[in-house]
């Protein structure tokens, strides 16, 4: 099979210049591009990040261009480092986001193709943002132990299709993301990996969350996929249970699933059906550095 091929773009955005790599499949390798999926990585991260090189080495398997950039210039990562601001200025990473979005529907190489948007911790955020000022341009969007209540007063607005993929070990992130998937204004899916931590660095964790990742892209983005804003009689779909699901355990047409962690996950908890605030009060104990901070990079 033939190699992707990959090329450095610079991406104008927000006034700067953003480094990333756009890597698109090779006809020659059998599987044309079905559609091509933007990366925003987590806090204290770069387009480098080994986690998300993997998920896109699989997404180009799939038949799916990526383009993995860098939200911040390196002047912007060294404030950064410092204070730890800029990691958590969601309209900024959204407005990044936004701009790549836009950037890919200009490329020739990439321009016919419908986009999708994977963001990992905070960088989820910025893709859920992204979609929600949108809505004509993402199609679909996945996020990996991602932080969508940063984007919470948005969340109704985002009308694609969006998969939460979270550890289920990660207590708190996982009590967030079940709040973020009540509030999305479309189709939603929790997939809890069992025995997962926040950075899927348990064994063969990381390659269920690109199996994953690349099924829901190629379903969502794929020929004869629906545009997301006529999806909008699907955005008040309940929760399905797994009782509810059909022989092939997918949920009926127009229904979001709630994924159910294994018993012996750590998510068996009153944190996991707390609000938002009691979430953060019950995971006083999770540090920050799991979260957010040193433990990202290299996400």
């Amino acid at each position: 099979m033939a190699d992707p091929a990959r090329r450095a773009v610079r991406i104008p955005a927000d006034g700067v210049i953003l480094d990333g790599d756009l890597t698109v499949p090779s006809p020659a390798s059998g599987v044309p591009a079905s559609g091509v999926v933007v990366f925003a990585h987590g806090s204290g991260s770069s387009r480098h990040s080994p986690r998300n090189r993997r998920v896109a080495e699989v997404l180009h398997a799939h038949g799916l261009a990526t383009l993995l950039l860098d939200l911040l210039t390196p002047e912007e990562e060294a404030v950064d480092a410092r204070s730890g601001h800029l990691r958590f200025d969601t309209d900024l990473l959204a407005r990044r986001v936004e701009a790549a979005v836009v950037w890919v529907g200009e490329d020739p190489a990439v321009a016919h193709l419908p986009v999708g948007a994977f963001g990992a911790s905070t960088g989820a955020a910025g893709a859920l943002l992204a979609a929600a000022h949108r809505p004509d341009r993402v199609r679909a969007v996945v996020s990996r132990g991602g932080r969508p209540d940063l984007a919470e007063p948005h969340l109704p607005e985002v009308r694609a299709p969006t998969l939460l993929i979270v550890g289920g070990r990660d207590r708190a992130v996982l009590a967030w993301n079940r709040e973020a998937l009540a509030r999305l204004g479309g189709p939603g899916r929790l997939e809890v990996v069992p025995g997962a931590t926040h950075l899927f660095e348990e064994p063969g964790a990381l390659d269920e969350v690109a199996r994953l990742a690349a099924e829901w892209f190629a379903a969502h983005l794929g020929p004869g996929t629906r545009d997301p804003v006529a999806q909008q009689s699907d955005k008040h779909g309940p929760i399905v249970d797994d009782a509810m699901q059909d022989p092939r355990g997918e949920p009926p047409e127009g229904y979001r699933h709630r994924a159910r962690p294994d018993e012996g996950d750590l998510v068996e908890t009153d944190i996991a059906h707390a609000r938002p605030d009691e979430a953060r009060d019950a995971a006083a104990h999770v540090t920050r550095d799991e979260l957010d901070d040193p433990q990202e990079r290299g996400r």
